[in-house]
């Protein structure tokens, strides 16, 4: 009994040393991907410089003969440039630091100091400014230090709203967002803008859709009622009831029949089509839902704006 006991108390031993020791283990790995991840992020971060914009505070320092010669911080006008001592107005607007360290050495060791030191870093980032409206929880304008992605900015802003519509618009006409979601849809038909799938990036997790904005960028999220009708029906035409439906992620071709109060009599499903919008260009998918309603193929899943043909049997 006792060397029982003695090899039960034994036996729990082990297995809380054990259990200190996976988890220690899991703690182990758990930081040592979080400094790779820091790494990778600072690797990104350096291989993309930036570029100063007006309203940076830049820091700057000159040094020469082993002294320093003066040391101010600068900031960057509306017109792009800084007011240097000894040589006046440079534009620095769109350089790196960098850039801005050789572009005012040059007049400086010609005219002021002998292989003079200049030092330029960032003290403050004010230009890069992004505009979100539509259906986010905190609309208006933002700042950043940093390039900011659609995601970011709709994280900045709170998050979309329960009523957000399925696509978003990128503006790039520098002009501020109107007011109103009338004029701000009015906006986006003659700016061209740049389209992003909601359905895509925030259900799916697709990030080909989380674009990187540029400063100055507008970012309009239509409501559900409020965008373009063919980003948000789908529309069945030929041997079928119904005319359109609401788009849904996840919605599939025969789902959409079904929904949309199934087949006539005369219909051939079997020769279905989907036309879908790819760019400037109309595609035609063929799909046989007779073999998806066996079981034979997968469903076709469907995209906002899809159109499907059921044609008419030829018996």
């Amino acid at each position: 009994m006792i060397f029982g006991k003695l090899t039960t108390h034994t036996h729990t031993q082990l297995l809380d040393g054990m259990g200190a020791f996976l988890r220690r283990a899991a703690l182990s790995v758990s930081m040592a991907l979080m400094l790779c991840f820091q790494m990778v992020t600072v690797c990104v971060a350096q291989s993309t410089p930036y570029h100063v914009g007006p309203r940076d505070v830049l820091s700057l320092t000159i040094s020469a003969g082993g002294e320093k010669q003066t040391q101010v911080d600068l900031t960057v006008s509306s017109a792009g440039t800084i007011n240097m001592p000894f040589i006046g107005a440079v534009t620095v607007e769109g350089l790196t630091a960098s850039q801005v360290e050789a572009k005012i050495r040059e007049p400086l060791a010609r005219d002021y100091f002998v292989d003079p030191e200049i030092i330029v870093s960032i003290r403050g980032y004010h230009h890069l400014r992004y505009n979100i409206a539509g259906a986010v929880k905190l609309p208006g304008l933002y700042e950043s230090n940093a390039k900011m992605t659609v995601m970011e900015l709709i994280a900045k802003a709170g998050g979309v709203t329960e009523n957000r519509g399925s696509v978003a618009y990128i503006l790039r006409s520098g002009e501020e967002l109107p007011a109103s979601d009338q004029a701000m849809e009015k906006m986006a038909g003659q700016a061209e803008p740049i389209r992003i799938d909601l359905q895509k990036l925030l259900d799916r997790g697709d990030m080909t859709q989380n674009r990187e904005l540029q400063s100055g960028d507008s970012v309009y999220i239509p409501g559900e009622k409020t965008q373009n009708p063919t980003e948000s029906k789908i529309y069945l035409e030929g041997e079928i009831r119904t005319g359109v439906i609401s788009y849904r992620p996840g919605l599939t071709a025969l789902n959409a029949c079904i929904m949309a109060g199934g087949f006539s009599k005369f219909a051939a499903p079997n020769r279905a089509k989907i036309f879908r919008k790819e760019g400037d260009k109309i595609v035609s998918i063929e799909v046989d839902l007779d073999d998806v309603k066996e079981g034979k193929i997968p469903d076709m899943e469907l995209m906002p704006g899809d159109r499907i043909q059921i044609p008419k049997s030829w018996f």
